[in-house]
């Protein structure tokens, strides 16, 4: 599509982040353009493990979480679908008493967060769960997390996005974004021109030249999560399993098949392609028929990688530019965005409509990553410079 937009917000990006946010402003009236180069959903949203947990979370991802723990809870009202959304708890493995005193340790942080914990030694575990191997020495079990099908869902919240009104552009890149004195311009690979109040910068891998381009390098790098899926087999996992120190995370799906995952894909000459190895792909799976024994038998029939941006801390990039009034930035989920961005994307709705979220994100605030003033320099303290832009925040909101 050629020719001329005018929108109160564009969208970069159609992942969960970008189309939960379209999605929310349409529910505020609020006119909407969503752009993916590809298409929406195709990227890290639609392509991951599909764990829908809080537990292993640092503590200020947890107030973000729990708002999102809500979304999918109404997840059929908001999207049509349920997404195979199941909330089975998860299971997170201690192979070691190091990593059982890092669970025990995990529990007491995040004690006032809500997620009732439960923590297991050996013996129970094995009582509770018999078709893990005996080996692992317990265990923490979150009732509340869960898992869905990212496939579906990544793809069914752009769609109710256009329901709702939204202008969804697929195979339409942003090739460039300008801000003028009326607003943001963005230019198009199909030479479509749009003008917009508002930019959410939600492109994922390839968010971070948009933010550059603005005068704000971040750090973003790139990680390929690696999974497979089994054949259909007799009922296993009754829980989403995770693993203290990643080594392995694993699912059962209603129709049988065990979603495995816990290596990296091989990067092509483009990075933004990667594809299976034969040497991650039986490293899965003979750590998963050694952890589960029920699948030692188990064929794989299916295996993928996925690109996905990924920050030096690994908490996400969300809220205002430190540089340009009206682009907001949500990017960098570093490998576990798939349950906490239909959450995000109604805060990006709060921060257009209102200049503020009332669900706490300061400590994921591009700001994070500005250099450090020289000591001798002259300049706003960090507390005095945090304050300023908080309330800077409050002021670029949406026009009411």
């Amino acid at each position: 599509m050629s020719g001329r937009l005018s929108v109160d917000v564009a969208i970069i990006g159609g992942g969960l982040a970008g189309s939960s946010a379209a999605l929310a402003l349409r529910g505020m009236g609020i006119s909407v353009a969503l752009f993916d180069q590809g298409f929406c959903g195709a990227q890290a949203s639609g392509v991951n493990y599909g764990g829908v947990r809080r537990q292993g979370r640092p503590p200020e991802q947890l107030p973000l979480a729990a708002r999102a723990a809500g979304v999918w809870t109404r997840l059929r009202g908001l999207i049509g679908i349920d997404g195979e959304y199941e909330r089975s708890g998860h299971l997170k493995l201690a192979q070691t008493d190091a990593d059982m005193a890092a669970l025990e340790a995990y529990a007491e942080t995040v004690s006032g967060y809500g997620l009732d914990l439960q923590l297991m030694g050996g013996a129970a575990l094995r009582k509770r769960f018999p078709w893990i191997s005996d080996g692992m020495v317990g265990g923490s079990y979150c009732p509340s997390d869960g898992h869905a099908n990212p496939r579906l869902v990544a793809t069914a919240f752009p769609a109710a996005a256009r329901r709702a009104g939204a202008q969804v552009f697929e195979q339409t890149a942003v090739v460039g974004v300008t801000r003028q004195a009326d607003g943001f311009w963005l230019e198009t690979a199909t030479n479509l021109r749009v003008r917009a109040g508002i930019v959410l910068n939600t492109a994922g891998a390839w968010a971070a030249p948009f933010a550059e381009s603005f005068g704000e390098p971040l750090p973003l790098s790139r990680i390929y999560p690696s999974m497979i899926v089994t054949e259909p087999l007799p009922p296993l996992m009754d829980v989403n399993i995770g693993m203290e120190g990643g080594a392995i995370y694993a699912r059962q799906v209603a129709r049988g098949n065990c979603v495995i995952g816990g290596e990296r894909g091989l990067v092509l000459a483009d990075p933004d392609f990667s594809r299976p190895s034969s040497d991650g792909a039986r490293a899965i799976m003979n750590r998963a028929a050694r952890f589960f024994p029920a699948l030692q038998h188990a064929q794989a029939i299916r295996f993928w990688t996925g690109t996905e941006g990924a920050t030096p801390d690994k908490n996400p990039i969300i809220g205002f530019s430190t540089t340009t009034p009206g682009l907001i930035h949500a990017f960098g989920f570093t490998g576990a965005g798939f349950q906490i961005t239909p959450g995000v994307g109604e805060v990006l709705a709060e921060l257009v409509r209102d200049g503020y979220s009332p669900t706490p994100i300061t400590a994921f605030s591009p700001a994070r990553f500005r250099p450090a003033r020289s000591p001798a320099s002259p300049g706003l303290t960090g507390a005095q410079d945090q304050n300023n832009q908080q309330k800077s925040e409050q002021r670029e909101g949406f026009p009411s």
